[in-house]
């Protein structure tokens, strides 16, 4: 066996890195590498197309050990198990403690209850989990931060009259104030004292949290993954900070903190996002000096991302929040919640919830995401994400703390600038389609109707009561999906009116039909009614066939070299009838222009603008 082995490993020489790009430079036939082939993240590094064993030797990451300190490869030894949750607003105890209970009996072990501040209170608590064990099933709360005190007492009077192990009560409040500083810019500093009394109430039950970084608030306002890392470190830093000088053991304050994190799409960016967190999380509590390393692991509850939802081609929600759903468990984190796929326009219905929940029991159950700890563990790219990450999310934690920290950060809008300004590029990039949304700027269902859809719009909490906290004090962060200002704009078409565009095909074949489907998928993702053809001998049997048709729209389908011969007499002919559209910018672009034609749509158009523009001309 030993000489088989022997002769396997001598038959084949090992390439060295220079053969590889060697044979790469080749194959490229002049083109350039960075180029071509180098991948520029938004995250502030570049990713290569292949890595080999030598790039990560360098690398302390793959020595880790799971559940050890730094924890990068998860807090947990023997499985990679976690809670499935689903949130539920609790406005009648009665009907969400039913829900509850029904949710249990499909898949789920993990509750979160919003609770609205003036329901507070001992009896509400006390229906509300009627029947539910709290030793057995992780429960999460979420009230007004100015309420979470009196919350807090009321759950462990309930706990201790229940008779439970407080060394098995999983669970958390969300207590976390200043998030609607970063959000909302209103200032809530006069409940920060609060934390320490939080867990005080709390310190007795070790697997109870009670103080929160909702960082999912800045995914859903399209924070970058490395800027939701640096954020979050900084965040939880705050509170972690602010606990130890109000006198709160390290060790205590530490185990106290929850961060609630969003995911995006980005597959394998998501999961390194996660691996990266906890590494990074367990350097900053260490050098508060823990009594014990287990201080250091950060507890995470994952939820998929609402930013890059949408309204229209809405099941393909589901296929976005399975990906995110993959990254997440794989990652290791201790919770998830997956949003359902119908939350852009309205109250998730028991159908969406249910598929929300299977997706996590498909990955759990039948994939068996949750018996292998850190599968991606010592792959080169997944190992060169997470470092990277952890780079570039560091330099953030860095700058905020030389600001003064987060709070300090916040009160300045460091924060929400810069958060908007990713917002605002990113709503740049989808109206340019550097940025695909597959089914609303790429691909859009030709015939689909929003059938009276509208953007969901979110309460506050505080229901307008509290006039501190309807006070701007600071600056806010803009939330806006991603998919909003198509979606705005097909809904206005819809209710306007719905313009014909028909696609004039001529000339080459290959040209004309790859043009027409361009155009087609441009012009529809307005909401247009598109009329595809088979092609025409002549542009004047296109156009009297477009005419026919009621077109409102006429674009000229063709390969560039044959548009000095057919635009200009397809443009006359057409005599201002309807609108001419070129597919192309082609050479003779400028000579098409003094003919008078003035439309023309290409791969570097912004589509939004050009929609908008097109609307405009036909009175929509």
């Amino acid at each position: 066996m030993s000489n088989i082995k022997e002769k396997l490993f001598t038959e084949f020489e090992v390439p060295t890195t220079q053969e590889w790009l060697d044979k790469i430079e080749v194959d490229l036939k002049g083109a350039d590498f960075n180029k071509r082939l180098v991948w520029r993240t938004n995250e502030g590094f570049n990713v290569q197309p292949f890595y080999r064993r030598e790039d990560v030797l360098k690398m302390k990451t793959p020595d880790a050990l799971p559940g050890e300190f730094p924890f990068v490869r998860g807090n947990k030894k023997k499985d990679n198990a976690w809670y499935v949750r689903q949130n539920i607003v609790a406005a009648d105890a009665k009907e969400a403690n039913a829900k509850a209970l029904d949710i249990l009996n499909k898949g789920v072990d993990s509750l979160g209850f919003k609770i609205p501040r003036d329901l507070v209170s001992a009896e509400f608590v006390e229906e509300l989990l009627k029947d539910i064990r709290c030793d057995i099933v992780e429960v999460n709360f979420k009230t007004c931060p100015c309420r979470s005190l009196e919350l807090a007492k009321i759950l462990v009077e309930y706990f201790e009259k229940q008779g439970y192990d407080k060394n098995l009560v999983v669970g958390s409040i969300g207590w976390d104030p200043i998030k609607k500083m970063v959000m909302k810019g209103k200032d809530t500093t006069s409940v920060l004292d609060i934390a320490p009394k939080l867990v005080e109430v709390f310190k007795d039950y070790p697997q109870f949290r009670c103080v929160s970084v909702d960082t999912i608030a800045l995914n859903n306002a399209g924070a970058y993954i490395v800027q939701e890392l640096g954020y979050a470190l900084a965040w939880g830093n705050e509170y972690l900070q602010q606990l130890v000088d109000a006198g709160v053991d390290a060790d205590l304050a530490a185990s106290k903190i929850k961060f609630n994190m969003g995911v995006s799409e980005n597959y394998f960016m998501e999961l390194a996002k996660f691996r990266a967190a906890r590494m990074l999380w367990a350097q900053i509590v260490k050098q508060y000096e823990p009594k014990n390393d287990d201080s250091c692991k950060m507890c995470v509850n994952a939820i998929t991302s609402k930013y890059n939802q949408t309204l229209f081609d809405s099941y393909v929600n589901m296929l976005r929040s399975q990906t995110e759903a993959m990254s997440a468990a794989l990652a290791g984190v201790h919770s998830m919640v997956v949003t359902p796929f119908d939350a852009p326009y309205e109250k998730p219905t028991d159908f969406s919830e249910r598929i929300a929940r299977n997706q996590q029991l498909l990955i759990k159950e039948e994939s068996h995401f949750d018996k292998v700890v850190d599968p991606g563990a010592g792959s080169y790219y997944i190992e060169h994400l997470t470092e990277s990450l952890a780079v570039e999310g560091w330099k953030i934690f860095l700058k905020v703390e030389e600001e003064g920290g987060f709070l300090a950060a916040v009160k300045a809008g460091t924060v929400q600038d810069d958060i908007n300004a990713t917002n605002v590029k990113r709503h740049g990039d989808a109206a340019k389609r550097k940025e695909f949304l597959l089914g609303t700027n790429q691909f859009p269902n030709f015939t689909e109707k929003s059938d009276g859809k509208r953007a969901a719009t979110k309460k506050c909490c505080c229901s307008g009561k509290d006039n501190e906290c309807e006070k701007p004090a600071f600056k806010s962060i803009e939330s806006t999906r991603l998919a909003a200002d198509f979606e705005d704009l097909r809904i206005h078409t819809e209710e306007t009116r719905v313009p014909t565009a028909f696609m004039l095909t001529i000339g080459n074949l290959a040209m004309r039909q790859a043009r027409a489907q361009f155009s087609c998928n441009f012009l529809a993702t307005a909401g247009y009614k598109v009329v595809d053809n088979l092609g025409f001998k002549t542009v004047e049997e296109g156009v009297d066939a477009a005419l026919k048709a009621g077109a409102d729209i006429v674009v000229l389908c063709s390969s560039d070299d044959e548009y000095a011969e057919y635009a200009i007499p397809a443009f006359k002919y057409l005599d201002g009838r309807a609108m001419f559209v070129v597919a192309g910018a082609p050479a003779c672009m400028e000579d098409l222009k003094a003919a008078g034609i003035e439309n023309f749509i290409h791969v570097r158009c912004n589509v939004l603008e050009t929609m908008k523009e097109y609307n405009a001309k036909l009175g929509i």
